[in-house]
């Protein structure tokens, strides 16, 4: 009979100390590699932020050339500069959105306590990490792969697990469950970027008409 107990505890260092690749295929306990999960998560999490304040300093600096247009009455050239801001912000709202999504993740994997609990809660969270991934293609080739590792990872735990306890998996909740969490983590970063980004200047007074980008 297996001993969940130790399969759950039980010590995997050469994988957490070395590559993920390691420790998918490592058949040891799964505890450590589902910490080891989360320390690599919130890692992303910490180059985000990186990624959003390098994004934020290039908002403000277009956002004050938007301004400085409408003062000279120069409707071209800020058109131009805020259909540029107009994209900045939309990367600033996708960086957000996987930020708080990944938030979200880490909070999930913190409460798995038994064997039992890993494959209803980490299922959910691979979809989340697999659409988190194809929305940052664009902004961070090296998220894209460290996300694939990361994904990669909780598979394998899922798959261990589910391989000891004989759990089945629902995909039609674990979609649902995938999809409420980017629901969720979408409607936050939009409420936010409202709040964090002042709108772009209108001057129909002085033009007689507004800048609509």
């Amino acid at each position: 009979m297996v001993d969940l107990g130790k399969r759950w505890e039980a010590k995997n260092e050469p994988s957490l100390s070395t590559k993920v690749r390691e420790a998918v295929r490592s058949p040891g306990a799964l505890k450590p590699r589902l910490e080891y999960a989360i320390r690599m998560i919130e890692i992303q999490i910490q180059k985000l932020d990186q990624t959003s304040n390098r994004f934020n300093e290039r908002d403000k600096s277009i956002f004050n050339r938007v301004v400085n247009a409408y003062e000279k009455h120069d409707v071209t050239r800020a058109r131009v500069f805020a259909n540029e801001l107009l994209e900045v912000r939309k990367m600033e709202q996708m960086i957000l959105h996987a930020r708080l999504a990944l938030e979200q993740i880490v909070l999930r994997l913190k409460t798995v306590t038994e064997l039992g609990d890993v494959a209803v809660t980490l299922s959910p969270v691979i979809g989340v990490i697999q659409n988190i991934k194809r929305a940052m293609i664009s902004i961070s080739p090296q998220a894209d792969r460290e996300l694939t590792e990361i994904g990669d990872l909780l598979s394998g735990i899922v798959w261990d697990a589910g391989s000891i306890t004989g759990s089945t998996i629902n995909f039609d909740v674990i979609n649902e469950d995938s999809r409420q969490i980017l629901i969720e983590a979408a409607t936050i970063a939009e409420q936010r970027m409202k709040t964090k980004f002042p709108e772009l200047p209108t001057i129909e007074e002085k033009i007689g008409a507004p800048i609509r980008p």
